[in-house]
C-alpha cells in the first residue's frame, strides 16, 4: 500500500467519524463508517472494489446489529472499516486466498474484531480530547467572550480527529499493511492452529445475527418466519435483492391481514355499540 493510498484511507476515517463533515452521525456513523458502505471506498482507493466488498462482507454481518446508546461503545466501526478491511484485503491477498472463501471470511471477521477494540481507544481517545475544548469553551464564556463558541463547537474538534482518526488509521494502513503481507506470504495457512483462527473467526458472523435476532424477535413464533425466509434464499439461491423483494411481499401481507383484523375489530366494536342504543 502506497502512502497515497494510507493518506486517502485516513481521510475517509476522519471524514466518516466527524459530524460536522457528514452532516451528523446518520451519514457519518451509521452509514460511511459500516463496512459494506466503507468497502466500497477502499476498494476504490486500492483499486479493487470486488475484492474489499467480499471482504466486507462477514464485517458488516458480524457488527449488523451494533448500536451505540449514548456513550456507550462496543466497537468501533470506524477502525473496523478503515484499519479492518485494507489490512484483512492485503493479507488475504498475500497468501492467496479466495476472497469470497470460507478462509478469508474467517480471515476478515478476526481482524475486524482485533481492529474494533482499537477503535474503543481511539473513540474514547476523541471523547477525552474534546474534554478539553470544553473546558476552555468554558473559561472563556466566564470571561464573556461569546466568540470562541464557533471555534469550539467546529474547529477544535477537528483536531481531535486528525490526531485520533487520520494518523492512527494512516499510519496503521500504511505500515500495518507491509507487516501484515510479509506476514502472510511466509505463513503457512494448514497449520492448526492458524485454521483454527480462521475457524473461529469465520463462526464471528453468527453472533452479528444473533444479536440482531435478540433486538428484533419480540416472540418465539417469529423465530419461524426467520427460519422460513433464510431456507428460501438458501433453497432457491436468491440474491439480495431477490430476497427483499420476497421479504417485502410477505411483509405486505402481513400489513393488509393485521389492516383487515383491525377494520373488523372496528366494525364490531360499532355494531355492539348500536345495539345497545337500540336496547
Amino acid at each position: 500500500m502506497s502512502w497515497l493510498q494510507a493518506i486517502l484511507i485516513g481521510i475517509m476515517s476522519c471524514t466518516a467519524a466527524s459530524t460536522i463533515a457528514c452532516l451528523g452521525t446518520t451519514v457519518g456513523n451509521y452509514t460511511l463508517n459500516r463496512p459494506l458502505v466503507a468497502s466500497l471506498f477502499v476498494g476504490l482507493i486500492l483499486g479493487d472494489v470486488q475484492g474489499c466488498i467480499l471482504i466486507g462482507i462477514p464485517m458488516q454481518v458480524m457488527w449488523i446489529a451494533l448500536v451505540t446508546p449514548g456513550g456507550t461503545v462496543a466497537s468501533d466501526l470506524r477502525a473496523v472499516s478503515y484499519i479492518g478491511i485494507p489490512l484483512a484485503y492485503v493479507g488475504a491477498k498475500a497468501a492467496g486466498m479466495d476472497f469470497g472463501g470460507s478462509e478469508a471470511q474467517g480471515l476478515a471477521s478476526s481482524i475486524s474484531a482485533m481492529t474494533g477494540v482499537i477503535g474503543i481507544s481511539l473513540f474514547y481517545g476523541t471523547a477525552m480530547m474534546n474534554l478539553i475544548w470544553q473546558h476552555y469553551g468554558w473559561a472563556q464564556l466566564k470571561k464573556g467572550n461569546l466568540d470562541c463558541l464557533g471555534k469550539v463547537d467546529t474547529i477544535l474538534p477537528l483536531i481531535s480527529h486528525f490526531v485520533l482518526s487520520f494518523l492512527p488509521v494512516t499510519l496503521l494502513c500504511y505500515y500495518g499493511s507491509g507487516a501484515v503481507q510479509e506476514l502472510f506470504k511466509n505463513l503457512n495457512t494448514d497449520v492448526w492452529y492458524i485454521k483454527a483462527i480462521l475457524s473461529v473467526g469465520s463462526v464471528l458472523p453468527a453472533v452479528g445475527i444473533g444479536i440482531l435476532l435478540k433486538s428484533v424477535v419480540t416472540k418465539t413464533s417469529d423465530l419461524v418466519f426467520f427460519a422460513f425466509g433464510f431456507t428460501i434464499a438458501a433453497s432457491m439461491h436468491l440474491t439480495l435483492i431477490a430476497a427483499t423483494v420476497v421479504g417485502g411481499v410477505f411483509a405486505l401481507i402481513n400489513y393488509q391481514m393485521a389492516m383487515m383484523k383491525a377494520t373488523g375489530v372496528a366494525a364490531d366494536s360499532a355494531d355492539d355499540y348500536d345495539d345497545e342504543e337500540d336496547i
